[in-house]
């Protein structure tokens, strides 16, 4: 436990990518397999059910520190983390002399897990509690928090998989394997067990290592933030309307059919049509596309996708109100055969092959024909009014890559909506950023009221995050729990992607993909847009529907 909180505290405390690789190689390298394997288990965001709710954590913080409940809920509103607030309070016990740490025996990771912390599920509560209570007096502060994250299941650590993925690539080459980032990148996709022999046969020679649930790690394009003219001749591109569903992956191989997200959620059993269908498929296949939301030949809004997403139970009304069908990008294998490194264009040709009388749940996702970029331009404008968020730019010629290469593939999106509006609510963030408040609520004019009509949190330089936490923090005017009233003197535009009526908000009006654009330093609270405003914006977007 105590080299992986050391190894936390290295890729934390850095914002140089290749320390926290090089950071990660001198983990792997050193430590059991067993042990790596639950490091790179939550190094790549997976996390163990919540153990222990976080009240529990307060509640036992009081206990043992004597703090006063009214004390631990004005620190949480600062500190804004229960793992760090009890590791902080229990620190500065000990710092004060108060309950020193315990030489205790020194237990590896996977020893903390298997005989610690994931037996807590079947003790009672105050058996749970007195176990708590001795581990924390045998750990310093940073390793307290660090065990209090896995103990709630909010784990989260500073790194990409990508940086995961770089890493693993060089301690095999340590090994001698030599694998490259994206042959490791495809051994860990999927559904991967903390177990040793899961992280040995990472290591392994050979390709027999693809289990038939396996996907490909995901090609990903940018954002083309420059003249669309500057990437070259229009004739060495293909143009696709970019779709706004969920992007996944459909594994047909053996007996069985997989969907997986971009995420690496196995979405299967939420789309049975889908997973119906693509048993007509022949067995060896995997596609790349998007779920939609479909009927009679017409995508419909996200909106009406979200119905589905996060049900547990799917009713036949369900099913009969949001069909589902999956529009086809790209084909990854045919007849058990990697496919990825042939060029786009021949992909494709096979791919209208496979798909050719195949039932009407794929659907291969339309080519924009046009022949210079103004033209391409216009067409774009379109957009909205068939559901879609731009133009997709693939080079004919290229590969599939592995993660977000530039240069081959680009994501053209229309400009998104604004309006003006006015802050009224801030709280802190997590993490790294839990002493400054960064998550805010804004708010628009309905008639001499402000409602709120959208909470966002990117978007300000850390600059401008500091100005403002440093202003919120003199102009507080209430506190409800983290959260702070705060005086209505600041106007911000949001930047959002879609627009829809919804009961539950306030407003009557929900915002998709709110951030913040701009700091309008230069308005006044009086000139922030109103309710009307929006709803002028939101009867455009329907007719536009």
């Amino acid at each position: 436990m105590k080299r992986f909180a050391k190894l936390f505290n290295e890729i934390d405390s850095t914002t140089s990518t290749n320390s926290k690789v090089d950071a990660m190689v001198r983990y792997f390298s050193d430590v059991n397999s067993a042990d790596a394997a639950w490091a790179l288990y939550f190094l790549t965001g997976q996390r163990v059910k919540r153990l222990i709710p976080s009240g529990h954590l307060r509640q036992w913080t009081m206990q043992v520190t004597g703090v006063s409940e009214w004390l631990i809920t004005e620190s949480y509103s600062s500190v804004g983390d229960t793992a760090e607030l009890c590791a902080l309070l229990i620190g500065s016990l000990r710092q004060s002399g108060v309950n020193p740490e315990i030489k205790a025996e020194e237990l590896c990771l996977h020893e903390w897990m298997r005989d610690r912390i994931l037996p807590l599920k079947e003790m009672e509560h105050e058996e749970q509690r007195a176990e708590v209570l001795k581990w924390w007096a045998e750990l310093n502060e940073f390793q307290v928090f660090i065990l209090n994250k896995l103990l709630t299941g909010a784990f989260r650590v500073g790194v990409s998989q990508t940086l995961v993925v770089r890493a693993l690539a060089k301690v095999s080459e340590i090994k001698g394997v030599n694998l490259t980032t994206a042959e490791m990148s495809h051994r860990l996709m999927g559904t991967w067990s903390p177990t040793p022999e899961s992280f040995d046969q990472l290591f392994e020679e050979g390709s027999n290592l693809k289990i038939e649930s396996q996907p490909y790690p995901f090609f990903l394009a940018s954002p083309l933030e420059k003249e669309v003219e500057e990437i070259g001749d229009p004739s060495e591109w293909q143009a696709e309307w970019k779709w706004d569903g969920i992007r996944g992956q459909l594994i047909r191989r053996g007996q069985d059919v997989y969907i997986w997200s971009r995420g690496e959620e196995l979405i299967t059993e939420r789309f049975p049509e889908i997973a119906q269908a693509a048993l007509t498929l022949p067995e060896g296949v995997v596609l790349d596309g998007e779920v939609l939301a479909y009927r009679d030949g017409k995508v419909l809004p996200f909106s009406t996708l979200q119905k589905r997403i996060g049900r547990k139970k799917l009713s036949k009304a369900v099913l009969e109100d949001a069909p589902a069908a999956f529009m086809i990008y790209d084909l990854l294998e045919y007849q058990h055969q990697d496919l990825r490194e042939l060029p786009m264009s021949e992909r494709r040709k096979q791919l209208e092959h496979l798909i050719e009388g195949k039932s009407q749940t794929f659907q291969i996702s339309p080519v924009i024909e046009f022949d210079s970029w103004e033209n391409l331009a216009d067409k774009r404008k379109e957009s909205r009014s068939r559901e879609v968020e731009g133009i997709m730019l693939k080079r004919k010629s290229s590969p599939y890559q592995a993660g977000r290469r530039r240069g081959d593939w680009w994501k053209w999106k229309i400009d998104p909506y604004t309006v003006d509006a006015v802050l009224i609510y801030a709280q802190s963030g997590s993490g790294r950023r839990a002493n400054l408040f960064t998550d805010y609520t804004f708010a628009v004019w309905k008639e001499e009221e402000l409602v709120p009509i959208a909470k966002a949190y990117s978007g300000l330089t850390d600059e401008e995050i500091g100005k403002l936490d440093h202003w919120i923090r003199r102009h507080t005017k209430d506190k409800f729990g983290p959260v702070r009233s705060v005086d209505p003197e600041h106007v911000f535009e949001l930047a959002f992607e879609g627009i829809a009526e919804s009961p539950r908000h306030k407003a009557g009006i929900a915002l998709r993909f709110p951030r913040i654009s701009k700091w309008r330093s230069d308005k006044k609270p009086k000139d922030a847009d109103t309710i009307e405003t929006l709803r002028e914006l939101l009867h455009e977007h329907t007719a536009a529907h």
